[in-house]
């Protein structure tokens, strides 16, 4: 399937929807446009995949307005002829919808999202109602229970004309699948339905089977210049990788984000704790350049966030893979990907917020060298061929200011101690575990490139001596917080803590009062005994035995499953405690 001009479709699209695409400068179908939009607007359920950046959301967006502007009757106040249910909360979707939507004022739209109190959301609907609702799951779900608050969203989507699915693959690997199927059993079954996804899964085949009747399916792909080759990644991205040492990866990046303050990035960290410590020491080395951060944990922020960020010609946004998927930001002209992402789609969808409708992009990330096989495995497991980035020139080492910035100011501080041990979690729990070995990370290394003052407590390095990472020699109880506020907080729970009496200590049998080899030898003790009462059920002497070694045996079981503790389990059976003193 190849692309073409608008006019090329065997249906004619309505004179403003068309001079709308004018405007936003699409100018030419791409081959999922070309593909879906007519099956659509002749009234086919269709599941489609195709790679991301490749123009999907057109493919819906143009067919539903078409449909609800072909309905006999027009749509009053409160009927809703088309819902999208989005897995993300992003504003991008309902941008491109309301620029369609000014040419016709006679359908209106409403954003139902999580992170805003729902009630809002039940008096807006109340007040003005909606035709097209763009709703997250979780929120639609709930409004569709609201019907004691006044809001009756079951008896307004009986007009229901047109149902998107975007994103379908992610909306199923976020947990959505109980919330959609509840929904979709509240929707009438006289509908069109789409469903757009860039991979297909078995669990998505059960949703199509569920969701969609006789559906058309499409598949678009890209072609690589290897023949037969199918490649994941647009066409016109050119995809790089370059390596280099955990302590070395940071001034790296602070030296290409420098060469590049001109364009528009999105530099990619693994936790929302990374993009909080990194972000804020980016805004501070790289001047002159609008940085940004956004992650999941953000809720009332990221909503301006994202459309500030889209609103630039240039800038870097930092951020998490809560901006891999379904958005669409223009003209972005790198993504660097600090942290490779825990799965190997995440990087084809991180890869694909540039290079997006036919324009050209770049993709660069950050590879530790015992990380460098994980190309290959690209190539092969995601058919996403990298090249290598010639070393950045002009690095320099900004490790020391970011230090300066954490004595500074205590909220830097506690910030990358908490992105040193979420950043380390988060390796441990790496999909491709066979490559991200969080027992093969050189721990120094990365605390030094993490410029952290100190080692933070945490069960990895429970036991472990690392000579290669010296401490700042300074008291890390005294840094104070710059936030007057936050200082005198954290005044008043030191005295609280200071004057408070000492915990208790909790007894569990005799621990704490005894050596770790006589509690042992105890505890074997108290088993051997239970177990050899068990032995003993083939010959029991009378009723009573065998109903005292039945009882002994539960409990012992109960104690192995740490359903009772050690002295109930003593009480019970009778087992004197050996004499501490």
């Amino acid at each position: 399937m190849t692309d073409g001009t608008w006019d090329s479709l065997p249906v004619k699209l309505h004179e403003s929807v068309l001079s709308t695409l004018s405007e936003l400068q699409f100018s030419h179908m791409t081959p999922v446009q070309a593909a879906c939009i007519p099956l659509f607007i002749g009234n086919k359920d269709v599941a489609a995949e195709a790679v991301t950046g490749s123009g999907k959301t057109l493919a819906f967006v143009i067919p539903l307005i078409e449909l609800l502007l072909k309905r006999d009757e027009k749509l009053k106040k409160m009927q809703v002829g088309a819902l999208i249910i989005t897995p993300t909360r992003e504003l991008a979707l309902s941008e491109v919808m309301q620029r369609f939507l000014d040419k016709f004022p006679e359908l209106t739209q409403i954003l139902l999202i999580g992170g805003s109190n729902p009630m809002e959301d039940v008096e807006k609907l109340k007040a003005g109602g909606a035709n097209i609702l763009i709703a997250t799951p979780g929120r639609l779900e709930d409004l569709f229970r609201r019907k004691a608050d006044g809001l009756d969203l079951a008896g307004a989507v009986r007009s229901l004309e047109v149902l998107v699915l975007d994103e379908a693959d992610r909306l199923l690997d976020m947990g959505f699948e109980a919330s959609l199927n509840s929904i979709l059993a509240l929707l009438p079954k006289q509908r069109r339905t789409g469903l757009f996804s860039a991979t297909q899964t078995q669990d998505l085949d059960k949703l199509v089977r569920a969701g969609l009747r006789n559906p058309v399916r499409i598949t678009v792909k890209e072609k690589d210049l290897v023949p037969s080759a199918v490649q994941k990644t647009p066409t016109r991205l050119s995809n790089y990788y370059t390596v280099c040492r955990s302590e070395e990866k940071f001034n790296h990046l602070v030296a290409f984000l420098r060469q590049h303050k001109h364009e528009k990035l999105l530099v990619f960290f693994s936790t929302c704790a990374g993009v909080e410590y990194f972000g804020r020491a980016l805004e501070v080395l790289v001047r002159k350049v609008s940085v940004l951060c956004i992650h999941g944990k953000m809720k009332h922020k990221r909503n301006n966030v994202f459309a500030e960020f889209r609103s630039l010609t240039s800038g870097i946004l930092v951020c998490t893979d809560v901006m891999a998927r379904g958005v669409d930001i223009p003209d972005v002209h790198w993504v660097v990907q600090f942290d490779p992402p825990s799965s190997a789609s995440a990087f084809v969808h991180r890869c694909g917020r540039t290079a997006r409708i036919g324009n050209h992009g770049n993709a660069l990330v950050f590879l530790l060298p015992m990380e460098e096989s994980y190309v290959n495995f690209l190539s092969i497991n995601q058919k996403c061929p990298l090249q290598p980035m010639a070393p950045v020139k002009d690095v320099v080492d900004v490790l020391p200011k970011v230090q300066a910035l954490s004595l500074a100011d205590r909220a830097a501080f506690v910030r990358s101690m908490r992105a040193f041990v979420s950043y380390v979690q988060a390796y441990a729990k790496h999909e491709c575990s066979l490559i991200f070995r969080v027992k093969d990370l050189d721990l120094a290394s990365l605390a030094r490139g993490f410029a952290l003052l100190r080692l933070p407590r945490m069960p990895e390095l429970r036991g472990k001596t690392l000579p290669d990472f010296v401490p700042v020699d300074v008291d890390t109880e005294t840094i104070r917080y710059k936030d007057k506020n936050l200082q005198k907080q954290r005044q008043k729970m030191l005295r609280e803590r200071a004057l408070a009496p000492p915990p208790p200590r909790r007894r569990r049998g005799f621990v704490g009062t005894e050596s770790w080899s006589k509690q042992k030898t105890r505890k074997e003790r108290r088993r051997k005994t239970a177990a050899k009462r068990k032995h003993q059920q083939d010959d029991p002497e009378d009723e009573e035995d065998k109903e005292e070694l039945l009882k002994d045996t539960r409990l012992l079981k109960k104690l192995k499953k740490g359903q009772i503790s050690e002295d109930d389990f003593d009480k019970r059976v009778g087992a004197a405690p050996e004499d501490t003193s």
